[in-house]
């Protein structure tokens, strides 16, 4: 297991995160051998949010880290100040009152690392910082960062702390994968993928942010279930979802890339993409969920396979 040291928290963080989104209480007897698979094979990061299952998620993953008495080995990655359905969240007040709701539910003191699940790039962010640094200083949270926030906003972020002697972002949670996408699957997402993504991802790099990636597998596009021949035999949403998102021939060229990259080293689809993630020069950490524990063998196994810079290049290559 690869892990990395985070501003702020004293544990190392596995580069391998567990994403627990379908994780709650009625999902427990399956849930709790995922999450016990995943600590026995070195992983201590979970990636939660306050928004998962109304709030049921947090409950869930709490209860498993307080019955196998884990607080001081497992860092809690929580989410919070999501959009509503009604008005953008990211103030000072619901990045408050979703943290105390966090808290109460895992039933901890403190949460490892809190990331604001997204921006409103009209809100300053000079109250923002503020209200995360003081979260700090109260011992709530260890430390902090934005997901879904472009780098221009970030620079902004932490040229504010600076200026005030305040706690800065040290972490940033866009999308990112081999794929790249043809529009965001949800309002006001970030990715950082392909060329495009190149300028912010080497800012974070330059500027001591380090990324925790979600959707490395693209939504599922790297499952090896979408073909050229079958996109329309969808029928569940976020199948449907990935079809909108990331089904183009550009990709599909990258596909096929990985399946041979595959082939000639005996893993799978899943194992090449996973890994290209882990193989990039920012030590990225990855978020990727696991529903039974042989897709927690396959995330631990992506994590460790070392793909050369030329290997790398060819995935990449442009067709």
């Amino acid at each position: 297991m690869l892990y990395s040291k985070i501003p702020g928290i004293e544990k190392p963080v596995s580069r391998l995160v567990l994403g627990t989104m379908w994780i709650n209480t009625k999902t427990l007897d399956s849930a709790f051998p995922v999450l016990d698979a995943f600590y026995a094979a070195g992983g201590n990061c979970l990636d939660t949010a306050h928004g998962y299952g109304g709030g049921d998620n947090e409950r869930a993953v709490g209860q498993w880290i307080n019955e196998r008495g884990l607080r001081d080995k497992i860092v809690i990655l929580g989410k919070g100040a999501h959009h509503s359905q009604d008005r953008k969240r990211v103030t000072p007040y619901d990045i408050q009152s979703d943290l105390h709701d966090s808290l109460a539910r895992f039933k901890v003191d403190s949460i490892d690392l809190y990331v604001l699940h997204r921006d409103d790039p009209e809100e300053p962010v000079g109250p923002i910082v503020e209200t995360l640094h003081a979260a700090k200083e109260a011992g709530q949270i260890d430390a902090y960062g934005g997901s879904n926030w472009s780098a221009v906003r970030l620079r902004e972020a932490n040229e504010y702390a600076a200026a005030h002697g305040l706690t800065p972002f040290v972490v940033s949670s866009p999308q990112f994968s081999l794929a790249v996408q043809i529009e965001p699957p949800w309002r006001d997402c970030i990715s950082v993928s392909g060329p495009a993504g190149e300028a912010a991802r080497a800012w974070c790099r330059e500027n001591g942010v380090t990324l925790f990636v979600w959707s490395s597998l693209a939504g599922g596009f790297f499952s090896g279930r979408f073909r050229r021949d079958n996109l329309d035999t969808f029928t569940e949403w976020y199948d449907q979802l990935a079809v909108k998102v990331y089904c183009e021939e550009g990709n599909f060229q990258r596909h096929d890339r990985v399946q041979e990259l595959a082939a000639s080293k005996g893993v799978s689809v899943p194992h090449i993409a996973l890994a290209y993630v882990y193989n990039q020069p920012d030590g990225i950490h990855a978020l990727s969920g696991a529903r039974n524990t042989e897709e927690v063998r396959v995330n631990v196994e992506a994590s460790e396979i070392k793909l050369s810079e030329e290997e790398i290049a060819y995935l990449e290559l442009k067709d």
